[in-house]
């Protein structure tokens, strides 16, 4: 389930890029849409693969590993489209951006010493305030650009979580 998030992500670049092509529904162009429910079932699929992989004992150290980079290319697939839109500062993306290769490194030098780092509860707390963001942002519905202020907070902060914990490895 995680490689359909990768799969996903282009489908919600194109439906959001490509918006006026596709005419209106409610008010909102039916590209928009398109690319909040195809966004939507991606965010979902995270949630019950680590279900079904927890439930059923599947859950690998490659698994932990390509979870997170699916959801970081479906959120970076977003986020990247939303600045095209003008709906989303560039900055934002830019210091999202920089935790997310910041922690995949770190995971990277934990792997190297045969230590996993897997995601944390801050991590799910940034997952979902940045899925609840981007929707209200694909949707282009009041409180947005809050949403993605908070998104922000909670990447910051979960970014700070990854470096405590790996604190050892970089010393």
């Amino acid at each position: 389930m995680s490689l359909s998030r990768v799969f996903l992500a282009p489908l919600v670049m194109v439906f959001l890029t490509l918006r006026g092509q596709f005419g209106n529904i409610l008010g909102l162009p039916f590209g928009d849409i398109l690319a909040g429910l195809v966004f939507t079932i991606a965010a979902l699929t995270d949630t019950f693969d680590g279900y079904f992989a927890r439930k059923h004992g599947m859950v690998t150290n490659l698994g932990k590993i390509i979870d997170p980079l699916a959801d970081k290319i479906l959120v970076i697939a977003a986020l990247i489209s939303l600045v095209q839109l003008q709906r989303l500062p560039a900055w934002i993306v830019v210091i999202i951006l920089s935790r997310e290769f910041f922690v995949t490194g770190l995971r990277m030098v934990a792997a190297s010493e045969g230590v996993v780092i897997s995601a944390s509860r801050g991590g799910k707390v940034k997952t979902v305030t940045q899925v609840i963001a981007i929707l209200l942002m694909i949707f282009d519905l009041p409180g947005g650009l809050p949403a993605m202020w908070i998104a922000l907070i909670a990447t910051l902060w979960s970014g700070m979580e990854y470096l405590v914990k790996a604190k050892s490895l970089l010393s």
